[in-house]
């Protein structure tokens, strides 16, 4: 069994190495066949359209892609599954496995390989030594850990996986040579730059959680070139999306059950000095759930920490338990206001010592075992004075 890389993720030192990467994914693209596309569990809008993006480009080199994915249900996200269901792209779940052999594992968006979204069937598939390990993400520090094997890691300071991934695709398109090799006229088609563009904007929400001007740079420009291609490939009165704007207004818009819940998840919010919060007990959890399901439940307990971080000028935050059919994990939301900038939220991670989460300046997410949370009220009043007190130090 192949050991994972322990290191700390750092960001590529320059050019020449994040472009000699490139040429090995695009290596890799043309001698290898069989891509399994992994995310991390929970997929969020930027993990779920990085892995189609991915599976986009790959399915032009005329390889068999297959992106493993249970929890993509989610209204907001159904054109982005039927992205990669026109594309011949089949989506996995459960332990469903791969058609034919696996030449390739490409993780994205995964802080971390004890993240992936992965069951024992696709666990043996990753730990095969024979397949090669390709990683695209964004997050770096204390609490990410590299994947994709040396010379296969696209893992540099951006605003999202589908930021590195776009950045792959130009790089790729501008190769005339290969291009012409794999005959291939047109890399980024109107459902690639959808995908891209989905990523970019949703993961930073539009912008709001960038804490560096090298980000708010990268931001700026990878989202201002595809937004313009969006609006090149889009036929007039298609009724499809044609700018960042309406992609970002569909991603950002809740239904009326997502309504419903947020607006019950939000009675329950609790002032605190410095970040607002809401602790679902097992029991609200379970009457939510019952009443809205879980991928409704998820959204509105997003969009209730990106509310109340809003509301209080600083930060938000949301407890729950995970439906223990299924899991026997504590999950914690916690968003940043956008008039906030002066905090990295992936500090709480590595100074509270939290080693399952992950996420970028402005969200993070992370869980603890049942078995660690006696009383989730009494253990959230307790995470939220340790973090106003990192806020003050």
């Amino acid at each position: 069994m192949r050991e994972d890389r322990p290191v700390e993720k750092r960001d590529i030192r320059s050019l020449a190495e994040k472009n000699a990467i490139v040429r090995n994914i695009a290596r890799a693209l043309e001698e290898r066949d069989g891509f399994l596309l992994l995310g991390h569990k929970s997929p969020d809008e930027d993990c779920l359209a990085s892995m189609v993006a991915f599976g986009l480009i790959a399915a032009k080199f005329n390889k068999t892609v297959n992106i493993y994915a249970c929890d993509v249900a989610h209204e907001q996200f159904a054109y982005l599954v039927n992205i990669a269901t026109y594309n011949a792209i089949r989506v996995l779940c459960g332990s469903e496995i791969p058609e034919g052999p696996v030449g390739a594992v490409v993780v994205l968006d995964t802080p971390k390989p004890d993240m992936i979204d992965a069951g024992a069937a696709i666990r043996a598939i990753v730990d095969d030594p024979a397949v090669l390990r390709i990683e695209v993400d964004h997050h770096l520090g204390a609490d990410a850990s590299y994947f994709g094997d040396e010379g296969y890691a696209l893992v540099a300071e951006a605003s999202s996986a589908c930021e590195l991934v776009g950045y792959l695709a130009l790089k790729l398109e501008s190769d005339g040579e290969l291009m012409r090799r794999r005959g291939i006229d047109e890399l980024l088609s109107r459902n690639l730059v959808l995908a891209i563009l989905t990523g970019i904007i949703a993961d930073s929400q539009m912008g709001k959680y960038i804490k560096t001007r090298r980000e708010r740079w990268f931001f700026e420009r990878f989202s201002s070139v595809f937004d313009r291609m969006l609006a090149q490939k889009t036929k007039l009165g298609s009724h499809n999306f044609a700018s960042k704007e309406e992609v970002f207004a569909a991603l950002a818009s809740l239904s009326t059950d997502e309504e419903d819940c947020y607006r019950r998840v939000m009675e329950r919010r609790i002032v605190s000095h410095l970040v607002r919060y809401v602790v679902l007990p097992a029991e609200e959890a379970a009457a939510l759930r019952a009443l809205y399901g879980e991928d409704t439940l998820t959204s509105a307990a997003k969009a209730a920490a990106d509310g109340l971080a809003e509301e209080g000028g600083y930060l938000g935050l949301v407890a729950y338990p995970d439906d223990p059919g299924v899991s026997d994990f504590v999950q914690f939301r916690l968003r940043r206001s956008q008039s906030f900038t002066s905090f990295d939220l992936r500090e709480v991670l590595s100074r509270l010592a939290i080693e399952n989460g992950g996420g970028h300046p402005g969200a993070i997410g992370f869980r603890f075992h049942s078995s660690e949370v006696e009383d989730l009220e009494r253990f959230s009043v307790d995470i939220v004075s340790k973090i106003e007190a990192l806020i003050g130090s």
